[in-house]
């Protein structure tokens, strides 16, 4: 699929000194950004459905962890003494 884009000669200028600088095409660099851009966007969108997720299966069941909760478990972490999640509650 080919698509065309249209950038003001400053964002233009800029591509292509970071291109030189980088010893890539202006066209990599477009599309190494674009890429990268799409993957944040997935992975935060992601996220955001998780979290989603989550809270709707909070308000049907009442089950958590409070934060100390966790940040106990987390301090275990790569110590002789690290503990398994602990269990939801209500």
């Amino acid at each position: 699929m080919a698509t065309s884009l249209k950038i003001d000669d400053t964002l233009k200028s800029r591509v292509q000194h970071l291109a030189s600088q980088r010893r890539r095409s202006a066209h990599w660099i477009m599309l190494e950004a674009i890429q990268q851009y799409v993957e944040r966007e997935e992975a935060r969108e992601s996220f955001k459905q998780e979290a989603l997720a989550s809270w709707a299966a909070y308000q049907e069941t009442g089950r958590h962890l409070t934060g100390q909760e966790v940040r106990t478990w987390l301090n275990t972490w790569g110590t002789e003494d690290e503990k398994a999640a602990p269990e939801c509650h209500k």
